[in-house]
């Protein structure tokens, strides 16, 4: 049986870890780091690290035509950076996101590197027991209509807020779901926004 090839943008940030936690998955986990590499992928994976070297990555290595034209129409999950790359409006950036999902976010605002947290998420579609490791997270401060918030984060004296959303074949985190052994959200882009069929596999974490 032919494993589904899907993508994880390789140019900068914690693209191993996603790798690992599609591998988990049972599908083929293909680094992306030039315009070629986007052939014949069936979703692909936009990782966190530092948006602004990103995007003039992207620049540098002829790969923002290309992935512009990929998530405008095939699969994509973009994690904490990524979100950032997907979003309408998401501050000042050396180049603009690309304006796929209608939410306007906020970098960095969760805190600097030391304001680190991990936190229990609703995520009522997926189960219980979710957790979402915020490293110098964005936040979604606006969602647009046609917009569906699939998670939602609440903190001490504060009213939940959405952290993972989805509009059509556009996913989009504020956290690291590859920093936790649990792979249900990587598991969730992959059979509910992508359509892809899984093998079967056993349990929900990494290594189990």
């Amino acid at each position: 049986m032919t494993r589904a090839r899907i993508g994880v943008l390789s140019l900068q940030g914690d693209y191993a870890r996603h790798r690992v936690s599609l591998e988990a998955l049972g599908v083929e986990a293909v680094r992306v780091t030039l315009p070629e590499h986007l052939a014949g992928l069936e979703a692909l994976v936009l990782p966190g690290g530092e948006s602004t070297t990103m995007l003039r990555l992207m620049a540098v290595n002829g790969l923002r035509a290309p992935l512009e034209r990929f998530v405008r129409t095939r699969p994509v999950m973009g994690t904490c950076a990524g979100v950032i790359l997907l979003g309408k409006q998401s501050g000042r950036l050396p180049h603009p996101p690309f304006g796929v999902l209608d939410i306007t976010v906020e970098r960095n605002a969760y805190g600097r590197q030391i304001d680190s947290f991990t936190a229990p998420l609703d995520a009522p579609g997926l189960g219980s027991g979710i957790d979402g490791v915020f490293i110098r997270a964005p936040r979604i401060r606006r969602v647009g209509r046609g917009v569906q918030v699939i998670a939602t984060l609440t903190r001490a004296g504060a009213r939940a807020e959405p952290v993972a959303v989805r509009q059509g074949h556009v996913a989009g985190l504020c956290f690291h779901p590859e920093l936790t052994p649990d792979t249900r959200f990587h598991r969730w882009f992959l059979e509910r926004v992508a359509g892809l069929a899984l093998p079967a596999t056993e349990g929900v974490e990494v290594g189990s």
